[in-house]
């Protein structure tokens, strides 16, 4: 049993983090963000500031001699008014690169939302700790992956051994920039959202710009993507643009462009993949917008219907299967000019095979299991063979 003397206290600052693009200083300590705080200043939606705060990929790295730590943090949980308890999010521990614990954090802040009116409301709540033990001898490298669906204020890193900043990896950094599925939806945890995944089983490291509902063509968001460093990029587009009815065909194609020029600027010759959104039938052939079915609500069994008239389809409404003839019709046209430009279906990562074997419990989006499977398609597609982002390195002629 360690008491409070054995306990060194680090100060947790931004180089001991991976997968955050911006750290705001609080009151109790550090909260990761995924988009910068010029992106941050330009958009005031409540869902789209939620999303990026909740630090989906984000982990604290470092090496220690370390066997046992503790973590101080306030996470956000969400509480469904009418809906039984969420499961509290959970936090990954990686030693050496694997699965070596898993955890929760009690307490923290709420945010109650009423899905009927769309009212929400904010409660305080105190810190909880974290507390891995047992940790193998001698010098090794920590990462606890963040819960990718709470927003996770970090307070205090306690161990029984001095902490440093781990060292670069030296692999690939893989960004990537998506909708609620790559943000994880119902993932079983941080480590296991198909994103995630993926980048495991493709030896990269993530930076995953997955935003729940927040998938829009935002320019900021664009230009997040054009200044952080990368050596791989892929942008999964279509599902928030339908589900939101934001745009018509007309403005569509043109955002793709402007979209694709502005990450150019910063990103000329950088492998860049477009996916075009996964299998979804209540959109495949019908307009948004979504909304929820709150019949089973109380049972904790929230589905999404289409609010849309297919005949819509006339007057430029955006449907999935318009949206993926329309990617791929940009695509091959920009990869006349730029080599370094790819196209994936996104139905060749979850299509009518997955759909029959595991469908989409709420109609939108993946669980635990199709997250896995996608993740698994993904890193074939991508990182293997003629994929786009297979590391095609030649070794040196000895």
């Amino acid at each position: 049993m360690h008491t409070t003397d054995d306990w060194i206290t680090t100060p947790l600052t931004a180089d001991l983090l991976r997968g955050a693009l911006d750290v705001e200083h609080t009151e109790h300590g550090i909260l990761p963000h995924r988009l910068p705080a010029r992106a941050r200043a330009q958009c005031a939606d409540e869902q789209l500031a939620t999303a990026e705060s909740q630090p989906s990929g984000v982990r604290l790295v470092f090496r220690t001699r370390a066997t046992a730590l503790e973590l101080d943090t306030i996470p956000t949980k969400r509480v469904y008014v009418g809906a039984p308890p969420r499961p509290d999010g959970r936090y990954d521990l990686l030693v050496d690169g694997r699965l070596a614990g898993r955890a929760s954090v009690a307490g923290g802040h709420t945010l109650t939302l009423d899905m009927s009116t769309g009212a929400t409301e904010r409660r305080p709540g105190p810190p909880g700790t974290l507390r891995f033990t047992g940790l193998p001898e001698g010098v090794k490298d920590i990462e606890i992956w963040l819960p990718h669906n709470e927003s996770t204020e970090l307070v205090a890193l306690r161990t029984d051994a001095p902490v440093e900043p781990a060292p670069e990896s030296g692999r690939r950094v893989w960004l990537h920039h998506g909708s609620s599925i790559s943000h994880g939806s119902d993932a079983a945890g941080p480590t296991e959202t198909w994103p995630a995944l993926a980048a495991s089983l493709g030896g990269v490291d993530l930076i995953n710009l997955g935003l729940g509902g927040s998938a829009l063509l935002d320019p900021f968001t664009a230009r997040a993507l054009r200044d952080t460093p990368a050596d791989l990029i892929s942008l999964k587009l279509g599902i928030n643009l339908v589900n939101a009815d934001v745009m018509r065909l007309r403005a569509f194609g043109p955002a793709v462009h402007g979209f694709l020029d502005t990450i150019r600027e910063g990103h000329p010759d950088t492998p860049l993949l477009v996916v075009s959104p996964i299998l979804c039938p209540i959109h495949e052939d019908t307009p948004g917008p979504s909304a929820p079915d709150l019949t089973g609500l109380g049972d904790g069994q929230l589905k999404f219907v289409a609010m849309g008239d297919p005949a819509e389809k006339a007057s430029g409404k955006l449907t999935l299967r318009v949206i993926r003839e329309e990617l791929a019709r940009i695509v091959r046209q920009r990869a006349a000019d730029d080599p370094h430009l790819h196209h994936l279906d996104g139905r060749e990562l979850y299509g009518e095979r997955e759909f029959a074997e595991l469908p989409l419990p709420d109609q939108l989006h993946p669980d635990a299991a199709a997250h896995r499977r996608i993740g698994e398609h993904f890193a074939a597609l991508a990182f293997e063979g003629d994929g786009a982002f297979a590391d095609r390195a030649v070794a040196p002629t000895p």
